[in-house]
This record gives structure tokens, C-alpha cells and sequence, in this order.
């Protein structure tokens, strides 16, 4: 069985990070938005509805087709219902195909049949505020303006993750590694979590 990691993280916290440096660490595969993409080719809606469904709280509205056609498919009466199964189908076949790291996409639950590493890194406010204005210099929102923005983002991938899972996103329970980035910087985490991977025979923490 291939090795799979996956890392879930809040926003702001470098998960994303954290996951392409481990997977360049490991000569892994690396699946981030890779995944939309894919979806978005399988279902026959457009890069954005795909995002806008897998970064928001499950809700059944009227999806943006890539095509000019007006088609009555079962993604029109109910895209998130679409967009989740093909997401499982597309990440259990990447897990299949060779040793990968997966960010997000609900695929420590999805994979849990892969006996994951499963990861969730997670970092103190302000320090996510800080990597937010790093990342975007020329970002204009106030401090509490950012607060909203990433408590707004955390909370909708919570509800998505919640609705498919019956699990509380976040708990650190569900999870092997918890990695605090306010205390460890994401590159030093990333090669201590690959020394540990290349250490072991297999991935999976045993509990």
C-alpha cells in the first residue's frame, strides 16, 4: 500500500506550505488544487464552483457550467452531492497511483482506508494574521478585518467537513501530528515531519 499523508489545516496557519515542502522532502506526490481541477473536469462545472463548494458550507444552489450548453444533470440539483463523490473518487485513485501528500479535501476521512498520516497544523491568531499580510503585502484590511476573514474561512470548511464526515474538524483526536507553526517554522517542520516519514517503514502512528 502507497504511503499517503494528508494535512488539514485552519487558514493562515502555512498547511499549505508545510504539505508541498514535505512533499518535495519525500519525492511524494503532492494533491492540492490538482483536485479541484480534476473535479471540475469529471462533474462539468467550472474551477470556481467547484472551489466556491469545497471552501464553503455544503448548500444546494445553481451551478456556473464550463460548457454554453444548458444540460439538466443530477450536478444541477445537487453539485455538492457531485463535487464530494467525485472528490472521493479522484483522491482514492491518486492514493492508488504512488506515495502522496493531500491538503484538505476532507482526505484524512476519505483515505482513512489507507491507514494515512493524517496532519493538522494549526497556529495562534496573530501569527496567522502576520503570514496573511506576508503572503499578500498589499493586503488593506484592518487586524480585526483579517480575524473576520480567517474565522469566516475556518468556519465554513468546519461545516463542510462536519456535513460529510460526522466528525468535528479540528479535533485533535482525528488526528496523528498536530503542528503549532507559532512555535516551529513551517520549513523546519516540514523537514522534521520527513525525517520521521523516511524513519519508518510505514506512515501510520501507531495509538
Amino acid at each position: 500500500m502507497n504511503k499517503v499523508i494528508t494535512i488539514s489545516r485552519e487558514f493562515g496557519s502555512g498547511g499549505r506550505e508545510l504539505g508541498r515542502r514535505l512533499a518535495e522532502a519525500l519525492g511524494f506526490a503532492y494533491y492540492d488544487r490538482e483536485i479541484v481541477e480534476e473535479i471540475a473536469n469529471r462533474s462539468e462545472l467550472s474551477v470556481h464552483y467547484v472551489n466556491d463548494i469545497l471552501e464553503h458550507r455544503p448548500a444546494f444552489s445553481f451551478p456556473i457550467h464550463t460548457g454554453t450548453s444548458f444540460v439538466m444533470t443530477e450536478a444541477i440539483w445537487n453539485p455538492t452531492q457531485t463535487v464530494y463523490m467525485a472528490q472521493c473518487q479522484i483522491l482514492k485513485e491518486m492514493a492508488e497511483k504512488s506515495d502522496c501528500v493531500v491538503v484538505g479535501r476532507c482526505s484524512d476521512y476519505i483515505l482513512r482506508e489507507f491507514e494515512p498520516l493524517s496532519v493538522f497544523v494549526y497556529a495562534r491568531m496573530q501569527h496567522r494574521i502576520e503570514r496573511c499580510r506576508e503572503k499578500r503585502p498589499d493586503e488593506e484590511r484592518t487586524d480585526r478585518q483579517l480575524v473576520r476573514m480567517i474565522k469566516n474561512i475556518d468556519k465554513h470548511r468546519a461545516k463542510y467537513y462536519e456535513f460529510f464526515t460526522a466528525r468535528k474538524w479540528g479535533d485533535k483526536s482525528h488526528y496523528d501530528i498536530c503542528i503549532n507553526t507559532s512555535a516551529i517554522d513551517v520549513k523546519d517542520a516540514a523537514a522534521m515531519l520527513a525525517d520521521y516519514v523516511k524513519s519508518t517503514s510505514t506512515p501510520k502512528i501507531s495509538t
